[in-house]
């Protein structure tokens, strides 16, 4: 294994590894770090994303780390990156078991991490009936019964994106009050809404028979739309000095159209520099990093 890199890619997911194939086939000289906990661990298939549509994402990934390995400049290491800076116009990143490594640039592809609200049932059913986004989602629980767990205001917009998959109830959860013109918005879409707030979740794991009211009764509800707190799953962007944006659900890394950084030479792609979780679009940003950072090594210095 070698110290020395062109480029350091932290993250092996589908932001990272699309990062790090353009960058091993421009025969830069690459290492990835994956500490293998990608965001969608959780999930059993992936949806929506092209040529892999049903597959798990355990098994895209497998395969398209399989396929970067055989790039003679591309190295891959399991393990987490602890810590990260900058001397002397290189990176270093340093992992938990004291091993460090240089890079002239640095890809972050390092994600979030979800937290959901405190609810009695929800963290065991997360990705299976206790869901986020309806277009990775929603079809598999067509036509049951669909509710949305109000965390913000944003529950609107999921709430009247839902009815085209299925009958959908609103818990409001005090956190969300509807105005009249929200409301009216509601009932054209045919959405119940409910200000009972719910405190149980309720079934056989991983499924869901119905949901627990405060006051006492039970609610039908087949499958459960929740909108996270995101959190960064690594402190690197921090460690580096990378300036932040807010997003709808928690911070972002700011990046420009070319995923730069606020730091140059950092660069971030995927969930951890985008409001838009989606692993097309994390595929699409670590590709638009990876020719970036390719571009930044012959064109800056």
């Amino acid at each position: 294994m070698h110290t020395q890199f062109d480029v350091i890619v932290v993250g092996g997911s589908f932001a990272g590894l699309s990062a790090a194939m353009q960058l091993a086939r421009a025969r830069r000289r690459v290492l990835v770090i994956d500490a293998k906990k990608p965001r969608n661990r959780f999930a059993a298939h992936s949806h929506g994303f092209f040529g892999q549509d049903g597959k798990s994402p355990a098994d895209i990934v497998n395969e398209a780390t399989a396929q970067l390995a055989k790039y003679p400049t591309a190295e891959i290491v399991t393990a987490e990156a602890e810590t990260s800076r900058r001397i002397d116009g290189q990176f270093d990143v340093t992992l938990q078991d004291g091993r460090t490594f240089t890079a002239a640039r640095i890809v972050l592809a390092t994600g979030v991490r979800d937290e959901l609200p405190a609810l009695p049932g929800l963290v065991e059913r997360w990705g299976t009936s206790v869901l986020h986004c309806p277009y990775c989602h929603g079809y598999e629980v067509a036509d049951r019964r669909l509710g949305v767990l109000a965390t913000n205001s944003l529950s609107l917009h999921q709430a009247l994106l839902l009815p085209d998959w299925g009958p959908t109830t609103l818990f409001t959860q005090g956190a969300f009050e509807p105005d009249v013109q929200e409301q009216a918005q509601l009932d054209a879409r045919g959405v119940v809404v409910e200000r009972s707030s719910v405190v149980e979740v309720l079934g056989d794991v991983p499924h869901i028979a119905g949901l627990r009211l405060a006051d006492g009764r039970v609610v039908d509800i087949d499958a459960l739309f929740v909108g996270p707190t995101t959190h960064m799953a690594s402190s690197l962007a921090t460690q580096l000095g990378c300036e932040f944006d807010d997003g709808p659900m928690g911070k972002v890394i700011r990046v420009d159209e070319l995923k730069q950084t606020s730091v140059a030479g950092v660069f971030a792609a995927g969930d951890a520099a985008t409001a838009w979780a989606n692993a097309s679009f994390a595929a699409a940003a670590g590709v638009t990093a990876g020719i970036a950072v390719h571009r930044s090594l012959i064109f800056t210095r």
